[in-house]
């Protein structure tokens, strides 16, 4: 018996008529999704509503209404000089700007680090936008020239090349200088580019690696060193100004950009390192990932500062500034490095046979197919390592370097200034310009990572 189905549509008399569909476009369709949409919503909406009551208004009453702009002296923002409730002193800003942006930087001199904050935010911003042209001549410009650039103009470059690497044991082959280059410590450069080669040509076979690929790396790194160093070793005439004349926001920077541009490319070292199948690499990433993390970050700083010049020979000193960049850069790699073992370790195991299936070897098919769907995967977890980094910066002060919220700390024993408000001005300040910073970088990295969500689009 054959079934036959009959459609049917009833005429617009027999339908009983619809009340009208609920509004949920424009700002009453979100207020009634996301506000109130049920009890729960309109208690947490009504409880927001109290919250913001009770804090913005005080706030804008502090550093705005009552606020104190134009000044010369502490007399300025004093109730009883002026006759009236005071609130933000930001005279007491204003006075000491200079040293925020530059710390003790000498005046003369300060056109250099003008230059330094104007360029980097040149090169940065092209990178910032994703069509504009020349990314790779903009990256390699602002991730391989302008810290070379960046340091000659802060430090004054015509560095003693003389006393570094070797030069401390007198192994300087009585050669002082020539053409303005220190030649003993050129040769002993050649010399230990060319030991390492070596050691790298003798232990590749273990590891699987060619060992005239591997030398030629080596000694590509080497290259790319030497001219860095050639570059910081000759005199252009500029002033030298120590490390320790630095501060303000200018360290800050420093510390942050520093830790933030080393702890990524390391942190991926070590996570491709504690998954290898070698085991002296596994177990020495995992050794020094556990050390760090297990080292809170001011230890590491007492010790790079106070505990390392003890260990060192003789002559040889290490910058003070230096050390304080290289713990900070080595505490952040380390936990970078389990940011992106997490990445890793979320990648289907059909990625990789996928990639073994077209023939790529595994560096071709970690760097091509497995590490940007893993980076993908973790950039929140990436920019909020970059925010607590750059936030963990005020550190430093402990070991006597003066960061932005340092040099304020300083300031606030002027007497000039010494007003009921002065110090609830200087911290409320440094919060607007860290909040601005790590704001900035948590909005970005939302919108690239839905720039890069491709998979949940039609």
């Amino acid at each position: 018996m054959e079934t036959r189905t009959v459609a049917f549509v009833a005429p617009p008399e027999l339908r009983p008529q619809e009340p009208a569909p609920a509004n949920t476009r424009g700002a009453i369709g979100w207020a009634r999704a996301h506000l109130f949409g049920s009890v729960g919503q309109v208690l947490l909406t009504l409880l927001g509503i109290f919250v913001v009551y009770a804090v913005v208004p005080p706030l804008l009453k502090f550093f705005v209404f009552e606020a104190v702009w134009t000044g010369t002296g502490r007399d300025d923002c004093l109730p009883e000089k002026i006759g009236r409730p005071v609130g933000a002193c930001w005279p007491f800003i204003w006075a000491k700007w200079n040293q925020i942006l530059y710390g003790f930087y000498p005046a003369a001199e300060r056109w250099r680090v003008n230059t330094v904050y104007l360029m980097g935010a040149l090169l940065l911003a092209p990178l910032l936008f994703p069509k504009l042209p020349f990314k790779r001549l903009n990256a390699l410009a602002f991730f391989g020239i302008y810290p070379v650039i960046a340091f000659v103009l802060l430090t004054g470059g015509d560095l003693d090349m003389r006393t570094f690497l070797l030069g401390w044991t007198g192994l300087d082959f009585g050669l002082a200088s020539f053409a303005g280059l220190r030649v003993g410590f050129w040769l002993q450069f050649i010399l230990v580019a060319l030991i390492a080669a070596g050691i790298g040509m003798l232990v590749c076979p273990f590891f699987g690696g060619e060992r005239g690929s591997v030398a030629k790396s080596i000694l590509k790194v080497f290259a790319v060193l030497g001219v860095i160093l050639l570059v910081v070793d000759l005199d252009f005439g500029l002033e030298p100004v120590e490390t320790r004349q630095w501060g303000g926001l200018l360290v800050t920077l420093v510390i942050a950009v520093t830790g933030i541009t080393v702890s990524l490319p390391f942190g991926i070292l070590l996570a491709l390192g504690r998954r290898s199948d070698y085991p002296l690499v596994k177990y020495a990433s995992i050794i020094f990932i556990e050390f760090w993390r297990g080292v809170p970050l001011i230890t590491v700083l007492f010790f790079a500062t106070y505990m390392l010049p003890l260990f060192l020979p003789g002559r040889f000193t290490i910058d003070g500034l230096l050390r304080a960049l290289v713990g900070v850069a080595l505490f952040a790699s380390a936990y970078m490095a389990e940011v992106v073992r997490g990445g890793l370790q979320a990648i289907p195991k059909g990625q990789y046979e996928g990639a073994m299936a077209l023939g790529l070897r595994s560096g071709f098919m970690m760097r091509l197919v497995v590490l940007p769907q893993a980076l993908k995967l973790v950039i929140p977890g990436i920019v909020n390592n970059f925010i607590g980094l750059f936030k963990d910066t005020t550190l430093v002060l402990i070991v006597s370097i003066f960061d932005l919220l340092g040099i304020l700390r300083a300031s606030f024993t002027d007497p000039a200034w010494a007003t009921p408000t002065t110090l609830f001005t200087g911290f409320g300040f440094a919060g607007i310009v860290y909040f601005v910073f790590c704001y900035g970088m948590s909005r970005y990295s939302m919108a690239l990572e839905k720039r890069l969500d491709r998979s949940h689009r039609h």
